[in-house]
Formats: structure tokens, C-alpha cells, sequence
């Protein structure tokens, strides 16, 4: 009996032992697996401070997820998968002079492919503007190939709306501007939706689509006048157009007017779709490129029932030549136009060349203007102001808008000036439109053209001026 026991002891004893080995073998792995995961954190912060979107991206497996729980629809939500977390990542860095990320705590989870971080993100804006400062917590989820799975940041809302000049979008969030998606020849666009602050359910408001200038996105001038319709009554829509901002669509940042019009006409599908839309009451509204997609788009759709336009770019063949270097330059940028898209056709590579720069005359808009070049203006994080795609100069060189005046058999009001750009356009263009309910309101100033064209697009004076005009065009015409 007493060597049964002894026996049954020691075989526990030895199944103990075994067990507790299997699980230090275990606990060895986890540090393993901990200690390379928060190391790649590690790099993951490195490659932010090195701007190094390459090492970035790197660190990502195919199918990962990047999650900004607290965006309050102003910052992106994030993006999904490599190519996506290129994309957001990309137009960052520019933006900025510099960041650093010193890490207060990193710890790997019970299940050692989680790992959490506690830090600070310290960004230094451009032009002496300051440092914006916020406090960060994030979690970093790893394959067992070591690849970032899920990033999921976590950042005080408040002070990143305060610290980028935002605070007011955020305010208005509350109830009153929701996030929105919609197809545009199949694929996804992003947009904000805003609603007057009177808003009931079950109601139908007149609804405007608003329209920005060449390469921006919604966060800029278009959600600027959308937010200030709404406050007036009506139900608008910003929204980035294919190729940039939070949209689908390669190459990045390429201005394609034809796909620009049919996002134009695509959004107004979307919107009479949506129950609280008035599909009998929808107007469209641009702000100078953007003038002149919606006056082409107009010019085709009977859904829009009404069209107005702020400091509209409106050109021909001859008027480009004046921006753009003579017939020679002109004709120098449409051959690199056609040489990218048939390098993009033969190899699936993109050129890119800056959007704004002060020093490199190769840029799309070269020179000091404020506009894209302040952090407190136009050059907000959403932008992209180093990647302008060379393929945009065939189509846009070669677009004449003048031909479809002449169509615009519906409710027309322009605001321009002659300090706006090619002020003898925008008269051409509206003397032509045969419209009997039409009116182009000259506003008197001292700047030279086009230097009061940036005013229009976020200076209170100008735009207070243009909101108000227009509002009223829209309550008689919607």
C-alpha cells in the first residue's frame, strides 16, 4: 500500500514538473514575442520622427487597421490596409516641421501580441506657428509574423481641434455634421453632412453640395461654406473628391476635371437618396476651380436646380498660358502629363511633383501663397502639400469650361471681383449664360488679381459677404 502511494506521489511530482517547465517554456515565449513586439513600437515611433513613411508602412501586415476612435469627424477615422495607411500617412508629414513621440509607459499585454503605450506627441507647425502638444494612448495588436495587425489611436479630441484651429468643426459635431460614404463610379467617397441647427425629423430641407478649390479636401474651403449654409437653413454636403482626402481612387492628388464633375453629379445621386434631402430643391455651390466643375456639372444635371460660384476659375486655352509659362510651358507640362500616365500605364508607378512650394519653381502653385502655405489657413493636415500628380496637367490644361454657358438655362449667381482671378473670365463666362434669373455680384476691393481670391476662401469679411448673398439667392430659388 505505502509503495502504491509513493509510486502515485512521484509520477505527480514528475507531472508537476513537467507542467511547470511547459509553462516557463511558455513564459519565455511570451517575453520573446513581448520584447520584439514593443520593440517594433519602438520603430514604429522612429519612423514617425524620421518621416519615414517606407519604414512606417513597413511595420504593417497586409490586411491591418489603422482606428482613431475619438476623430469627432473632423480628424480621419483612420485607414485599412497597407496601401491605405501609406495614403494617410503620406500627405502628414509635410505639413509639419518636425515631431517626436517620447513613450511614459509601454507595456505588453497578458497576451503578448497586444501591446499598450502611454506617450506624448510633441508637432512642431510650420512658419513659427507653435508646437501642438497632446497626450497619447495607444494599442498596437501583432500576427505571430511580428506584422502591426491593429493601431488604435487614442487622443484628447479637444485639444487637437484647438491645437490645429478646429475647434469650432468640433462644436458643431454635436448633432449637427455626420460622416457619410457613397459610390462615385465604384469607388468610395467620404464626406461630412451638414445639418441647419432647427433640424426635426421628418422634415425635407433644400439641400447644396459644395465644391472646393483645385486640391483640396472637404475640411477646407468646401466644408467652410457648407458649415455656414447649414447655419442658414439648409442641409450640405463637402466631400473629398476621388483621388484625395479620405476617397478612394489612384493616383493620389490627381486633379481630373471629367471625374470631378461626375463626383459632383454622383453626390447628387447620394443626396436623393437621403429622406431629410428635398430631391425637388438642390442647388450646387463652388469656390474657385470648384466654380468651375459645378458650372459645367449644372450645365448638364436638371437635378440641380440652382448653381452659385465665389470667386470662380473659369479658363481657356489662352488663359492658362498666363500661369503656366506661355504656349511652351504649357505645352512642356502637358508632354509630362502624358509621359506619367503612360509611365503609370507600363509600370503602375506615380509622378508627383509639390502642390505649393516657395523654393522649388517644378511645384503646381509656386510663390507665397498664405493661403496653402499657413497651418491657420489652408494648410491643415488633411492637405497634402507635397504631392500634386503630374498627370492632373494634360487634363487640366486642356479644359475649356466656356461651351456649357450656354446650357445653363436655370438660376445662376456669381460673386467675384477684380482682385479674384481672371476677373474678365468670370464676366465672359456669365454674359453667356442665357438664364433670365441671373446675377454676378462685383465686390470693390484694393488688392491686386488674384489676390483677393484666397480672401474668399476663409476670410470673415469675404466669406461672411458671400454666405450671406448667396444664402439669400438659394432661399428664393430652393
Amino acid at each position: 500500500m505505502k509503495k502504491g502511494i509513493l509510486i502515485t506521489l512521484s509520477m505527480l511530482l514528475f507531472a508537476c514538473s513537467g507542467w511547470e517547465e511547459k509553462q516557463a517554456n511558455q513564459l519565455i515565449m511570451n517575453n520573446e514575442i513581448a520584447t520584439k513586439n514593443k520593440a517594433s513600437v519602438k520603430a514604429f515611433f522612429k519612423a514617425l520622427e524620421d518621416e519615414s513613411v517606407d519604414d512606417l508602412v513597413a511595420l504593417f501586415a497586409e490586411d491591418a487597421k489603422h482606428i482613431n476612435p475619438y476623430h469627432s469627424d473632423i480628424f480621419p477615422k483612420g485607414a485599412n490596409g497597407k496601401e491605405g495607411i501609406r495614403a494617410y500617412w503620406t500627405p502628414v508629414f509635410p505639413n509639419f516641421d518636425g515631431m517626436n513621440f517620447p513613450i511614459e509607459q509601454i507595456h505588453a499585454m497578458e497576451d503578448p501580441t497586444m501591446v499598450f503605450v502611454q506617450y506624448t506627441g510633441n508637432i512642431k507647425l510650420k512658419d513659427g506657428a507653435g508646437v501642438y502638444s497632446n497626450e497619447y494612448y495607444s494599442t498596437f495588436k501583432f500576427n505571430t509574423e511580428g506584422e502591426i495587425t491593429e493601431y488604435v489611436e487614442i487622443f484628447n479630441p479637444i485639444v487637437a481641434a484647438k491645437g490645429f484651429g478646429l475647434l469650432d468643426q468640433i462644436k458643431l459635431t454635436d448633432n449637427k455634421m455626420k460622416k457619410v460614404n457613397f459610390k462615385s463610379e465604384g469607388l468610395n467617397i467620404v464626406g461630412n453632412l451638414y445639418y441647419p441647427a432647427n433640424y426635426e425629423e421628418g422634415k425635407q430641407y433644400p439641400t447644396i453640395v459644395c465644391s472646393g478649390s483645385w486640391t483640396t479636401v472637404k475640411e477646407q474651403m468646401a466644408g467652410l461654406y457648407a458649415e455656414r449654409f447649414a447655419q442658414n437653413g439648409f442641409i450640405t454636403l463637402a466631400f473629398d473628391f476621388r483621388n484625395f482626402g479620405e476617397s478612394e481612387g489612384v493616383p493620389r492628388s490627381w486633379e481630373n476635371p471629367e471625374m470631378k464633375i461626375q463626383d459632383i453629379n454622383n453626390a447628387i445621386e447620394y443626396i436623393k437618396t437621403l429622406p431629410e434631402v428635398d430631391n425637388t430643391n438642390i442647388g450646387a455651390f463652388g469656390v474657385c476651380a470648384g466654380s468651375m466643375y459645378t458650372l459645367m456639372a449644372a450645365a448638364e444635371n436638371d437635378d440641380i436646380k440652382a448653381v452659385a460660384t465665389t470667386a470662380s476659375w473659369l479658363h481657356d486655352a489662352e488663359a492658362v498660358k498666363w500661369f503656366y509659362g506661355g504656349e511652351e510651358g504649357v505645352q512642356n507640362k502637358i508632354e509630362m502629363a502624358r509621359k506619367a500616365k503612360k509611365k503609370y500605364a507600363e509600370t503602375g508607378e506615380f509622378t508627383y511633383i509639390k502642390t505649393i512650394s516657395t523654393t522649388d519653381e517644378t511645384a503646381a502653385m509656386y510663390g507665397e501663397f498664405d493661403y496653402y502655405l499657413n497651418p491657420n489657413r489652408g494648410a491643415i493636415p488633411q492637405w497634402n502639400a507635397d504631392q500634386f500628380a503630374v498627370a492632373t496637367w494634360e487634363d487640366w490644361l486642356t479644359l475649356d469650361p466656356f461651351p456649357s454657358a450656354k446650357n445653363l438655362n436655370k438660376p445662376v449667381f456669381m460673386v467675384h471681383s477684380d482682385g479674384c482671378v481672371l476677373p474678365d473670365y468670370t464676366k465672359k463666362y456669365f454674359e453667356t449664360i442665357p438664364s433670365g434669373n441671373k446675377e454676378l455680384v462685383w465686390v470693390p476691393t484694393d488688392l491686386d488679381s488674384p489676390m483677393h481670391q484666397f480672401a474668399f476662401y476663409d476670410q470673415e469679411a469675404e466669406v461672411s459677404l458671400a454666405v450671406q448673398k448667396t444664402s439669400t439667392f438659394f432661399q428664393k430659388n430652393l
